[in-house]
C-alpha cells in the first residue's frame, strides 16, 4: 500500500500534553503514528520549548515563532490566528500535495490561500471560538484583558467565515457539530471526540477523603469556577476540597487561605496532579460556557470515582450518564454530601467501560479521521 502523508498545523507545541488543546493534538499524533500514517507536523512556538518526544511520532517537526505583541493586534484579522501567519509554512504546505489538517481556527490564516486550492484541508474544532472570548470576557476581571476578550470574541465571529474553505470539519462535541453545521450547510461536519491517550478505565473502586477540583487556573473561566465552588458551594461545608492546577492568582490564593476546608495546590506536576484525581472522592468539574469537550473530564472519567458537574459541563458530549449532575449551589451541596460518603464500586466501572471504550476510544476514532483524510 503507498504511504499516507499528512500535514497537522497546531496552534502551539503540543508536548507535553498538559493542558486541554495540546492533548487532543498530542495523543492524536501518538494514534496516527501507530495507524501508519507519515506526519508533518508544524507547530507555533512561544511559550514552550521545543520537544525531541515529537519525533518520534512525525517523519518531519519544523517549528515557526508566533508574532506576540502588539502589531498583531492592529488587524481585523484575530490577534490568535494573525499571530500565527506565517510565509515559510505556507511554502512548507505548498511543497507537496499531501493532505493539511489545521488544529483550531488558531492556525488556519492561510486557510484560504490560493496555492492550496484543490487540496483537501481539514479543520479540527476544538471550541466556538468567538463564544468562548466572549465567555472570557465575561469571567475576566483585568479591565484591559476585559477589552481584548470582547474585541477578539468579534474578530472570531466575523473570520470564522474562512471555515468555508476547508473541505470539511470535524468537531469535538454534537453541540458544536450542530451550530457548525447551521452556520455551513452542505459543508461536511463529522463528530470526532477529542482524543486523550487512555487506553482503559483506571478508576479506583473505594472511598477517598476529599473533593477536588482541577484545571488551568490561570484562565479566567477556570479561576471562576473555582472562586464559584468556594464562596458559593463550600463556604458552609465541612466537607475537605482541594483546588489544584497551573498558576493561580494572588487574589484565588487569597481567597483560599481564607477557608480551613479548601486547600490550594499550586503547579503540580503531572505524576502527583494523576494521584490526585485518582484518590479523590469525588471529581467536581464545573464550567460557565457549553462548547467543546473538556479533556479534563474524560482523562477525569477515566482514572477517577465520582464526578459531580453542572450541565454546561456535558452539553454535547453524550456523557450525561457517568456524571452526577447538580445545576445550582443547593443542589450541588446535596449531592457532594451524598457522593462523599458513597461507596464508588465495581457497577460504576462497567458502565464507564462500556460507553468509554468504544466512542471515546484514541484507535478507533485514528480509524475514523483517516477514512474521513484519505477516503478509506
Amino acid at each position: 500500500m503507498p504511504e499516507k502523508h499528512l500535514h497537522i498545523v497546531s496552534f502551539s507545541i503540543p508536548y507535553p500534553a498538559n493542558y486541554g488543546g495540546v492533548i487532543d493534538v498530542f495523543y492524536k499524533l501518538k494514534a496516527l503514528h501507530k495507524a501508519g500514517i507519515k506526519i508533518h507536523l508544524h507547530c507555533f512556538q512561544y511559550d514552550r520549548p521545543q520537544s525531541d518526544q515529537l519525533n518520534l511520532y512525525c517523519e518531519s517537526v519544523t517549528y515557526y515563532p508566533r508574532k506576540t505583541g502588539f502589531a498583531s493586534q492592529l488587524s481585523w484579522i484575530p490577534y490568535i490566528v494573525k499571530s500565527r501567519s506565517s510565509d515559510e509554512l505556507l511554502k512548507n504546505l505548498a511543497d507537496d500535495h499531501y493532505p493539511v489538517l489545521f488544529e483550531g481556527l488558531h492556525s488556519c490564516y492561510c486557510l484560504n490561500h490560493k496555492s492550496l486550492q484543490g487540496r483537501t484541508l481539514i479543520y479540527r474544532e476544538s471550541n466556538i471560538e468567538h463564544d468562548y472570548y466572549f465567555n472570557l470576557f465575561r469571567s475576566e476581571k483585568n479591565i484591559g484583558r476585559k477589552a481584548f476578550f470582547l474585541l477578539e470574541s468579534t474578530k472570531l465571529r466575523l473570520y470564522q467565515d474562512q471555515l468555508k474553505y476547508s473541505t470539511k470539519m470535524l468537531v469535538v462535541s454534537q453541540t458544536d457539530r450542530e451550530y457548525l453545521a447551521g452556520r455551513f450547510p452542505g459543508k461536511d461536519v463529522i463528530y470526532l471526540p477529542s482524543f486523550h491517550g487512555n487506553s482503559e478505565v483506571k478508576s479506583q473502586p473505594g472511598k477517598g477523603s476529599y473533593i477536588l477540583y482541577h484545571g488551568n487556573l490561570s484562565v479566567g473561566e477556570n479561576a471562576q469556577a473555582a472562586e464559584y465552588l468556594v464562596k458559593e458551594v463550600f463556604s458552609d461545608l465541612s466537607v475537605p476540597l482541594k483546588i489544584a492546577g497551573l498558576n493561580p492568582s494572588e487574589s484565588l490564593k487569597n481567597l483560599i487561605a481564607g477557608y480551613k476546608n479548601v486547600e490550594l495546590i499550586p503547579n503540580p506536576p503531572q505524576a502527583e496532579m494523576e494521584d490526585l484525581i485518582r484518590n479523590a472522592q469525588v471529581n467536581i468539574l464545573v464550567t460557565f460556557q457549553a462548547t467543546g469537550l473538556k479533556l479534563k473530564l474524560l482523562n477525569t472519567l477515566y482514572n477517577g470515582r465520582w464526578m459531580l458537574v453542572n450541565q454546561e459541563m456535558l452539553a454535547g458530549t453524550g456523557l450525561d450518564s457517568l456524571c452526577e449532575i447538580a445545576s445550582d449551589p443547593n443542589e450541588m451541596k446535596s449531592r457532594i454530601k451524598f457522593l462523599f460518603a458513597a461507596e464508588f464500586n465495581q457497577n460504576q466501572l462497567i458502565a464507564r467501560t462500556e460507553l468509554l471504550s468504544g466512542r471515546f476510544s484514541d484507535e478507533a476514532n485514528a480509524r475514523k479521521l483517516i477514512r474521513e483524510v484519505f477516503g478509506e
